[in-house]
């Protein structure tokens, strides 16, 4: 296992720039985005920029995809001028996206004929906890896979949990991880939504509520950014695009049909995420949510 492996890292987005940036502090990154200044910034820190994937994985050890959907990493990998080009044999491919068991396995399967190995590593924990080597990392892969990965890995997280042996074991986890994440932001916003209506002041429940049985991490972490909607005529800070949990909350549904198990919590924030993204906000925070339920011109 080399202590210091070559990593290429394609996707510098929310979750990709701060984990590249904190790879850059210890290991020789090469990485790749369609975004100059983000490629700008991976280079202040330490990192070398590359054209294509296919360039920045010619070098590479590991490669991390830190892109946003499973038709991202089909373009990322087997796209034109795509990483899989370029890969060595033996090369290690960790998935961080979060793309379901059956697109996860897809993947790996196409990258063995190529002669990569697959770790499927989606992360949880935000672009905070990125920087700073403090995710949560459910893993599936064989042990030579995890071996090779771990210098990578272990910069990445402070919670690491193997789940199984084959790719698409960690994004079973984590679909679990997203029905209870995207459960609680929808109750957040039910929750603010009816103090406002009540005509309570909804930063002080949130201060209130998030210290009690009552409180959550969304609820802690969101909560003060729903509450910021309405105290501002700007949006809060894209931290988390609310079009992420329509992608995440499509893949825990249809799994859930899959296997037989009714989860009619989560269909129904499923429902409430695709009414935001009706109403225009796809791209703002998931945050936002909160105003579909209570529309800022709405009586106090």
């Amino acid at each position: 296992m080399n202590p210091r492996p070559h990593t290429a890292v394609i996707g510098l987005g929310a979750m990709g720039l701060p984990m590249a940036t904190r790879l850059a502090a210890h290991l020789p990154v090469t990485a790749y985005d369609i975004s100059e200044p983000r490629l700008a910034q991976l280079a202040a820190a330490g990192g070398t920029p590359a054209a294509t994937p296919a360039e920045a994985a010619r070098e590479a050890d590991v490669v991390l995809l830190a892109v946003r959907d499973q038709a991202q990493v089909d373009a990322a990998l087997f796209g034109e001028n795509g990483a899989a080009l370029t890969l060595r044999p033996g090369t290690t491919v960790i998935l961080t996206s979060t793309v379901g068991p059956d697109a996860a396995r897809a993947t790996a399967a196409r990258l063995a004929e190529r002669g990569a190995l697959t770790v499927d590593a989606p992360v949880s924990g935000g672009p905070v906890r990125a920087g700073n080597g403090d995710l949560l990392i459910v893993v599936g892969a064989e042990d030579k896979a995890l071996d090779l990965s771990r210098p990578v890995l272990d910069l990445l997280a402070s919670t690491l949990t193997v789940v199984g042996p084959r790719p698409g074991d960690g994004q079973a986890l984590k679909a679990i991880n997203q029905l209870l994440a995207g459960v609680h932001i929808a109750a957040a916003a039910e929750a603010i939504a009816l103090a406002r209506g009540l005509g309570l002041d909804p930063a002080t429940v949130v201060e209130s509520l998030r210290h009690g049985a009552a409180g959550s991490f969304m609820f802690a972490d969101r909560g003060p950014r729903m509450v910021e909607a309405y105290a501002s005529d700007q949006d809060p800070e894209v931290k988390s695009r609310l079009d992420i949990f329509v992608k995440d909350m499509g893949i825990v549904t249809g799994i859930a049909k899959s296997a037989h198990v009714p989860v009619p919590l989560a269909a129904a924030a499923e429902q409430l995420y695709l009414l935001g993204e009706r109403s225009g906000l796809a791209a703002h925070d998931d945050s936002s949510i909160v105003t579909v339920l209570s529309p800022k011109e709405a009586d106090r």
